[in-house]
């Protein structure tokens, strides 16, 4: 294979293109304490504030930050007085590695490869990272091929409901496969529970479930900035998943995590919720959050 000229090479790697990840700010642990603090004074709920804040750091392309909101959720949720459940160090890791793979559906795959290759290498020297999961849970068969697109369209439906057929006729007028690829590639196989998904067992993997998807596609769109109408779009899921009462299903028993959900799909909730987003794209300064499109350097 012939070599690359260093010119090229330059190009590839010039600063004004950031081809790196975005460092983590001096002050990124005290955003994510004040968010969980906010969110315990507000009942919330634990998962939720941690859904919400990996998934904008994803976005971010951040996984230093990751670090530090992995050590902060997993310390700061075991010694609160809230009676949420807490997160240990293995369990927040799956949440956030879980959280990582359905921000692929909104941010694209490279960030997502990038993040949780630099998370798991991160926290390799761990003892008790050697109990993350191994085995996969979405794997296509011949068999399982009905039971995915049926779970895809149920869940297209839910958040798009009474909207959801004219959405994706209008999809369709764009490119014929847009809305096959969005059910078939995304809403199916990966937003949708797996077998198993909120309340079985997944060998070890988190589940993110229906509520907490749909705070998954907020903090994305909204750190992506750009894609306002998308953004309403999801917010008005995560209302429309409360109403439809699937909080209490993905919460299983945790009354405290299903009612947090409930507030959170207010309109204190949500502002509270953007707002949070926004302070940690404004913090971590990088991804598509700060993008101007300067291309100053010089090669």
């Amino acid at each position: 294979m012939s070599k690359l000229s260093p010119s090229l090479k330059a190009l590839i790697n010039a600063p004004f293109a950031r081809p790196g990840q975005a460092p983590a700010p001096r002050h990124i642990r005290d955003i994510y304490t004040r968010i969980a603090r906010e969110a315990r004074e507000r009942q919330y709920g634990e998962r939720p504030w941690v859904t919400l804040s990996a998934a904008a750091t994803f976005t971010l392309n951040s996984p230093e930050s990751l670090l530090n909101l992995h050590q902060i959720a997993s310390s700061s949720s075991s010694s609160s007085s809230s009676s949420n459940p807490s997160l240990t160090p293995l369990s927040t890791a799956e949440l956030i590695r879980e959280i990582g793979l359905k921000c692929i559906s909104f941010n694209g795959i490279p960030r997502t490869i990038n993040c949780l290759g630099a998370f798991k290498a991160g926290i390799a020297a761990e003892p008790w990272a050697a109990d993350l999961a191994t085995t996969s849970s979405r794997e296509l068969t011949p068999d399982n091929l009905p039971a995915v697109a049926r779970r895809g369209r149920e869940l297209w439906r839910s958040i798009y409901t009474p909207f959801d057929e004219k959405l994706e006729a209008k999809l369709a007028e764009s490119h014929p496969d847009l809305p096959v690829h969005i059910l078939g590639s995304h809403y199916g196989p990966l937003l949708g529970d797996p077998e198993g998904g909120a309340a079985g067992d997944r060998k070890g993997l988190a589940s993110v479930g229906r509520n907490l998807t749909s705070v998954v596609a907020i903090a994305c769109l909204r750190a992506q900035t750009g894609v306002g109408p998308q953004v309403l779009s999801h917010v008005f899921g995560l209302r429309k998943g409360v109403e439809q009462g699937t909080h209490w299903h993905e919460f299983g028993s945790e009354k405290g995590e299903a009612e947090g959900v409930e507030r959170l799909a207010t309109d204190e909730g949500c502002e509270w919720l953007l707002r949070s987003v926004d302070d940690i794209a404004a913090a971590i300064g990088g991804g598509f959050a700060s993008w101007e499109g300067k291309r100053e350097a010089k090669l």
